[in-house]
């Protein structure tokens, strides 16, 4: 097996497994961790992957998104204390974004119940937990649905988006760097959350530690944009200390 033919074969065990391990791979394809850890170094600097302590994991990209049914298998733990801690900086909001994804799901699945509140998504799942919960009311933003995510995108979402002045917005992304700002695959979803950003007069953004430093293909927002992040504890302190001096308070929980 070539070199070029085993980093494909890394990158596509990736990206079904969520992450790959050093040990298991040098097993798998009978070569040396050296090898293993020489190819994973040539996949992160054509940035297909994100090299950790001992294994890697996939960076989505234009070309590789992952579903909102695998986001629910990952990290879960880590992804319910963001949420926790971002319905904390509510504050005196009545009218909120929540962004597509599994981590926003879980702040929608979070938010009290004794209290009004209106929440506008373009996502199908948070417009589904909070439709029979609490005294919300939902406005569901519509468009063209995407099968992997269950949101809406295109220019019936962000022209609806376009009407409102909301008091937050939590909003993801699929890689927040300080070069680059906040990043997705997709064009369209690019789109729906700069508009929703445009739209709220604070911005929390939601992630787990995996996201910061990865860059995917269209930014729609820069990490001064931003009042505060909350991310996992994966993030370092110094690391969390060199965002903040872009701007937003930085929770690692």
């Amino acid at each position: 097996m070539s070199a070029a033919e085993r980093q494909r074969q890394i990158v596509g065990t990736a990206r079904r497994l969520g992450s790959v391990e050093v040990a298991r791979l040098a097993e798998d394809l009978g070569v040396a961790k050296e090898t293993v850890r020489r190819d994973l170094r040539v996949l992160e600097q054509h940035g297909l992957l994100r090299r950790t302590h001992g294994g890697a994991y996939p960076v989505e990209s234009a070309g590789f998104e992952t579903t909102l049914a695998f986001r629910t298998t990952m990290h879960v733990p880590e992804k319910r204390r963001i949420a926790a801690a971002a319905v904390e900086l509510l504050g005196d909001a009545e009218t909120v974004f929540i962004d597509e994804g599994f981590t926003p799901q879980l702040i929608a699945e979070a938010l009290p119940t004794d209290r009004a509140l209106t929440v506008v998504t373009a996502s199908l799942p948070v417009a589904n937990t909070l439709a029979t919960a609490g005294d919300f009311t939902v406005l569901l933003l519509g468009g063209r649905v995407r099968g992997g995510t269950l949101a809406t995108v295109e220019h019936w979402t962000t022209k609806m988006l376009a009407g409102f002045v909301l008091d937050l917005a939590f909003v993801g992304a699929n890689g927040i760097s300080r070069e680059h700002g906040l990043t997705t695959p997709d064009p369209a979803v690019s789109e729906v959350k700069a508009q929703a950003m445009r739209a709220a007069r604070r911005r929390v953004f939601v992630g787990l530690h995996t996201k910061f430093g990865a860059a995917s293909f269209c930014r729609f927002g820069e990490v001064g944009d931003f009042e505060t992040l909350v991310t996992s504890t994966g993030l370092s302190a110094q690391e969390a200390q060199r965002y903040a001096l872009q701007g937003p308070q930085v929770i690692r929980v």
